[in-house]
C-alpha cells in the first residue's frame, strides 16, 4: 500500500517537473509563477492526504494554485 502511494506521488511530480519544464517560465510574472507552484504543491499535498484520491489531487491543485495567486500578488 505505501509503495503504491509514493509511486503515485513520483508520477505526480514528473507531471508537475514537466509542465513546468514545458512552460515559458522566464516571461512569467512572480505571480503567475507563485500560481503554478502553489497549484503543484497543492496537488502533491491533496493527493498524499487522500491516498491518490483524484478529487482530494484536484482539489488540492485547486486550493493550492488560489493561495499561490495571492501570495504573489502581495509581492
Amino acid at each position: 500500500m505505501k509503495a503504491n502511494l509514493v509511486a503515485k506521488l513520483m508520477i505526480g511530480a514528473a507531471v508537475v517537473v514537466s509542465a513546468a519544464g514545458c512552460a515559458s517560465w522566464d516571461s512569467m510574472s512572480g505571480r503567475q509563477k507563485s500560481t503554478v507552484v502553489g497549484a503543484g504543491v497543492g496537488g502533491v499535498a491533496g493527493a498524499a492526504l487522500t491516498n491518490g484520491g483524484i478529487l482530494g489531487t484536484v482539489g488540492g491543485a485547486a486550493i493550492g494554485g488560489v493561495v499561490g495567486d495571492q501570495i504573489g500578488k502581495r509581492r
